[in-house]
């Protein structure tokens, strides 16, 4: 297995089934930092820059939360407008990060750009890691993801995954990516226009991924043991910030887990996974049943990007 020490963690199409497990397990050892909100020192001489060029809640707090609790620093922005990369100036990638390097020891990227984690990655001479590259992917997202699975139900090979909403979402490119290395069937439900893009599907049959795609939520609910949502009504993710502007669409059924349809259909140990933020896809009234696993997911978000940080910084092997 490669090391993670100085390593980018740009996309889960390069990772291998052993280093998904190994990050798993410096989750477990790192957890009782977070579970008992408590701070160490395990990082103590390392700063983390965030450079996030599109608005964030989950991955930018739980990723700095994440240093923190490792008695770690961190600098950064949230608004691109206020630095030059976002006003009259339009400073490059190449410029901002080959600058970037030397305020800090790891950078943490969100952008509206797919691929300027990786255009960031060849600037900088510390790790990079992807927080979200428009349409691209979401690693630390998925990681979180999997390894909540993992811990819900103590594996992921023989399960399986129904993924409902945008296939155009980074998040589903790198779920979809990393089940190559898993025995992970999955149902894939979407709109039309939101369905598997050709060259996506090309690479997912190269990898021998099985998923089959179905119409409605309703056919399938009954077969998985995972339901992975994101929202169909969405903000376009290859701009910098999109505001509401007017009303907004609603969910079509076919695309909705309602809690009388878990009550008829869904399997009882059936655990309900979302990166949030939420439309009316997934209603409020679920969170109370034994389903849901989102919040749980939250937790973890800290928990395994304080694992990468330990990784990537060489702080644990």
């Amino acid at each position: 297995m490669r090391s993670f020490l100085g390593r980018d963690i740009l996309s889960l199409k390069d990772f291998e089934r052993m280093e998904y497990f190994r990050v798993f397990q410096v989750c477990e050892d790192l957890k009782p930092y977070a579970r008992d909100r408590r701070n160490g020192d395990l990082l103590k001489e390392k700063t983390l820059v965030t450079a996030f060029y599109q608005p964030s809640t989950r991955t930018r707090l739980a990723t700095e939360a994440a240093m923190h609790r490792l008695g770690g620093r961190v600098v950064g922005f949230s608004d691109a407008k206020m630095t030059r990369a976002g006003d009259f100036y339009q400073e490059s990638i190449k410029d901002t990060f080959h600058m970037l390097e030397y305020y800090g020891d790891v950078i943490a990227i969100r952008h509206f750009q797919q691929g300027a984690p990786a255009e960031a990655a060849r600037w900088a001479s510390v790790p990079v890691i992807n927080c979200g590259d428009g349409w691209g992917e979401h690693p630390t997202q998925v990681l979180t993801d999997l390894y909540t699975i993992w811990s819900e139900r103590g594996t992921l090979d023989g399960l399986k995954v129904l993924c409902v909403g945008d296939m155009r979402m980074r998040t589903m490119h790198s779920l979809l990516y990393a089940m190559s290395q898993f025995d992970m069937p999955a149902f894939v439900v979407s709109p039309p226009e939101m369905s598997l893009l050709p060259q996506f599907k090309a690479e997912l049959d190269e990898r021998n991924v099985l998923y089959t795609e179905v119409p409605s939520v309703e056919d399938v609910i009954a077969e998985a043991d995972v339901i992975y949502m994101e929202p169909v009504v969405q903000a376009d993710y290859t701009k910098s910030r999109e505001e509401a502007a007017g009303e907004r669409g609603t969910t079509p059924a076919a695309y909705k887990v309602t809690r009388e349809m878990l009550r008829r259909k869904a399997k009882r140990d059936a655990i309900i996974l979302h990166s949030l933020p939420r439309m009316d896809e997934l209603p409020e009234d679920v969170d109370a049943t034994r389903h849901a696993r989102y919040w749980i997911e939250a937790f973890n978000g800290v928990v395994l990007r304080m694992a990468l940080l330990a990784l990537v910084l060489g702080a644990v092997e």
